[in-house]
């Protein structure tokens, strides 16, 4: 397989501040020279997640994941190195080579690219479906819920026929069995016949950021059970890694997205100028999906049925949202079970005003504790209060927090000195766990033990040797591959990363080490040793430092070796003993002018 050029790779890491596109992700605010948020890829409170716009690397001092941008892009989106490479060149308008594929070596890729191509092919011939004789029974659908030819044309909406219809289509187009059955389209039964998963349905297809088509949902147009058959997860498509409608929604203004839960809620409020709004695919909202709202807007509007299970929902979303730094809403809507039906009932302009005086993540949380308690009781009202600290205590912002109190005091009864006393008293024993966790800090990263153990403070001075090498190889490299060799190194990891070094400047190419580590161990320790901060003050003093350390320790070594030879001479001939001797004599004078 055909790869891209070393070169084409540094110019799109290059072309990507690793800054910029870690703030897509995560909230990251300024400290020193370094960015810090939470970490992404596990769970806390405290920001360790460190990212260095001058080294161009993140590292985590938590769970010690850590790398380049191609690194945190490739983890964070779950894709592998050539889908990376795609997606951050599309970012930074590279055009790429096409790549000459080998069926063998990327089979995975090839089949990939076909289930794409029939998706495309499936979503086209059921949307021309749609506007034959024999799609009656759709069509009279479609005048029901008022979609006119533009929403039809935006969404690509469709109409499955009988049988095996796109199953005939596909294989006249020439696609395998395997290609077929591999988009999930086509079902085959037990007698080996091949009939299509969707037949007589109002078909939505389902695109990704880009515009690929990556499943389908297919509404029944009767009473029949079930109302809706979705595509099964597959070689393209991953329902908690995607949104329904973000493709069409990232065309409009997008600083503010609503989150419905269904197709039809989507594609129901669209029809009405409501063009910022994408779906849940049937799923509770996810991280990843998290991650494409914070990604793709500021504030973010849940707009989740009103039921006890839309509400359960929402607050699930919340907490995800909320951990990833989104600005978060809640839409509020009265007498209509969910947004399709309010929009239906009451017109946009009164459902915009609904989106307007979106509540927040406290009110909301304030609101649902209160439907479940009687605060004429004293326990419950007890009870109220001690939830209310707990809310507002996650609340960083002071003077938001002070805000909420104010309102809560006023509007539930409750003394603002007694809310603000218990808020407090959880703050301090928050503040009391993070110095318990600061006693006992995580390990910055993960390493496998050597069979031989290595003092902690030879690894430590090996890592700084590592450190300065990767941060100032013109000043450093001359001075220290000569006199600190491979064979000097005693950690195995530290050896491994040195030698490579040596390796890639000896050629002349002074670039992103990092790069030339497939290991994830590797990467994630060798990101930790960039992100630590070794407190040089002076480079060339330092480097000298360590080059005296190091021809101290060989010199002490030859001189403990010939005063062991000296100690048992009787196999040796005068003139060896003197030889001996005159050396021992040259490296204690050598020794002597050691720093």
């Amino acid at each position: 397989m055909v790869r891209y050029s070393d070169e084409l790779i540094e110019e799109i890491k290059n072309s990507n501040d690793i800054v910029d596109v870690i703030s897509q992700y995560v909230i990251l605010k300024r400290s020193g020279r370094n960015f810090f948020g939470l970490c992404p890829f596990h769970k806390e409170k405290s920001p360790s997640f460190s990212v260095s716009p001058d080294k161009q690397i993140f590292h985590c001092f938590g769970c010690g994941v850590g790398g380049n941008v191609i690194h945190f892009v490739s983890k964070i989106e779950n894709i592998n190195f050539r889908e990376t490479i795609e997606l951050l060149a599309n970012r930074a308008n590279i055009t790429l080579p096409t790549l000459s594929y080998n069926y063998e070596d990327d089979r995975k890729a090839m089949l990939k690219a076909k289930v794409y191509e029939i998706n495309e092919i499936a979503a086209k011939f059921y949307h021309e479906n749609l506007y034959k004789p024999t799609s009656k029974v759709a069509q009279e659908y479609i005048k029901k819920r008022k979609l006119d030819n533009r929403t039809l044309k935006s969404f690509l909406i469709g109409y499955s026929g009988n049988f095996d219809e796109l199953y005939k289509l596909l294989k006249s187009k020439g696609f395998k069995d395997e290609e077929i059955l591999a988009s999930s389209l086509v079902n085959r039964a037990d007698n080996g016949v091949f009939i299509d998963r969707f037949r007589k349905r109002l078909m939505i297809p389902i695109q990704d950021t880009t515009g690929r088509f990556i499943a389908f949902g297919g509404r029944v147009l009767d009473d029949s059970k079930p109302k809706y058959i979705n595509s099964p997860e597959n070689i393209v498509y991953s329902k908690g890694r995607n949104l329904f409608g973000l493709n069409i929604a990232k065309k409009g203004d997008t600083k503010r997205i609503i989150i419905v839960e269904g197709y039809m809620d989507a594609i129901s409020l669209y029809q009405r100028g409501i063009t910022n709004v994408v779906a849940s695919l049937g799923t509770a909202l996810t991280e990843q999906q998290g991650r494409l709202l914070r990604k793709n807007s500021e504030q973010v509007i849940i707009g989740y049925d009103a039921d006890g299970a839309g509400q359960a929902a929402t607050l699930r979303g919340m907490d995800i949202l909320q951990n990833m730094g989104c600005d978060i809403r809640v839409l509020q809507i009265y007498g209509a079970k969910d947004p399709d039906e309010f929009i239906i009932k009451y017109g946009p302009e009164r459902f915009q005003k609904c989106v307007d005086s979106a509540i927040s993540l406290v009110e909301f949380k304030v609101k649902i504790l209160k439907q479940g308690l009687n605060l004429d009781n004293v326990n419950d009202k007890i009870k109220f209060l001690n939830e209310i600290a707990k809310i507002l205590s996650k609340v960083d912002n002071k003077i938001e927090n002070e805000v909420y109190i104010e309102k809560i005091s006023k509007e539930y009864g409750i003394s603002k000195e007694a809310i603000y006393a218990e808020v407090n008293k959880l703050i301090y024993d928050k503040k009391s766990d993070k110095k318990i966790l600061e006693r006992n800090p995580v390990k910055a990263y993960i390493k496998k033990e050597n069979t031989t153990k290595v003092d902690e403070a030879i690894i430590k001075r090996e890592k700084l040797v590592i450190y300065i090498l990767v941060n100032y190889p013109k000043e450093s490299f001359a001075k220290i591959k000569d006199t600190i060799l491979v064979q000097d190194i005693k950690d195995e990891i530290n050896k491994k990363i040195i030698s490579k070094i040596y390796e890639q400047y000896s050629s002349g190419q002074i670039g992103d080490i990092i790069s030339l580590f497939e290991e994830e161990e590797i990467v994630n320790y060798l990101s930790g040793i960039m992100a630590e901060d070794f407190e040089i003050v002076d480079l060339n003093k330092c480097i000298e430092d360590l080059l005296n350390t190091y021809n101290k320790e060989k010199l002490l070594t030859t001189r403990n070796d010939i005063i062991k030879k000296l100690e048992d001479t009787s196999n040796m001939t005068e003139e060896e003993i003197k030889d001996l001797e005159k050396r021992l004599n040259d490296v204690i004078l050598r020794l002597a002018k050691v720093k």
